[in-house]
């Protein structure tokens, strides 16, 4: 897909607020009952499927990661494998599973291109200017493009539920976190118009599940 018709499909679907429009058709599901062979972690050693009360998750069990990104940025992330999308809503259910320390987060990759280019929001205990923020690595060490964000996110043991929505068309950068009418953080951003999308953390544990992606598919990338 051309970015122009990607960009007027945005336009279409996002067009004012940010979620005020049309939905996103949904592109893909996954509860992980089947398994994860559609994720591609960056170290497989760090991910499983594990059996819970409410059935399988995807945890990210170890803490310790052997990838080595090329610029400062998260270094245990699993990417969705085949699916590339431009304007975009990411909905998750998350549990954090690190002992609890400022810096405790989650995090989701989004508008992915390559190692060394993507965007990410970092759910963060406590927030500075490297935590608890929206991000863009783009051939450097991440950056911090929140305009908007809070004073923390309140990690517990229990699940949580995370959303990003993203809109190529202005740049608009939304997160939610359990609240789903009012973002934790906000940015405002247009040099990645689409990409993949993956989830886990800077460099701690967590598990995931329950998680939807509703967009358009941009083919050829």
């Amino acid at each position: 897909m051309r970015l122009s018709r990607c960009l007027f499909v945005a336009a279409l679907f996002l067009g004012g607020p940010l979620g005020a429009a049309e939905p996103l058709p949904v592109v893909f599901k996954e509860d992980f009952e089947q398994g994860a062979d559609r994720w591609e972690p960056q170290d497989p050693s760090q991910w499983q499927i594990k059996k819970t009360d409410r059935g399988q998750v995807y945890s990210q069990h170890k803490k310790q990661s052997a990838y080595k990104p090329p610029h400062r940025s998260p270094t245990n992330i699993a990417l969705l494998k085949d699916v590339v999308v431009g304007p975009m809503e990411l909905t998750a259910r998350v549990r954090s599973t690190h002992p609890d320390y400022g810096h405790r987060d989650a995090v989701v990759v989004f508008g992915y291109q390559d190692p060394a280019h993507f965007y990410y929001v970092h759910l963060g205990k406590q927030a500075d200017d490297h935590a608890n923020q929206i991000f863009i690595v783009n051939g450097d060490a991440r950056k911090k493009i929140s305009l908007t964000s809070t004073m923390g996110t309140n990690w517990d043991d229990n699940w949580h539920t995370v959303k990003v929505v993203r809109n190529p068309a202005d740049g608009a950068i939304a997160i939610y976190y359990d609240d789903m009418t009012k973002p934790v953080m906000t940015a405002k951003d247009q040099t990645f118009a689409w990409g993949r999308i993956g989830v886990g953390t800077f460099d701690d544990t967590s598990d995931w599940d329950d998680i939807e992606l509703r967009g358009v598919k941009v083919e050829g990338k």
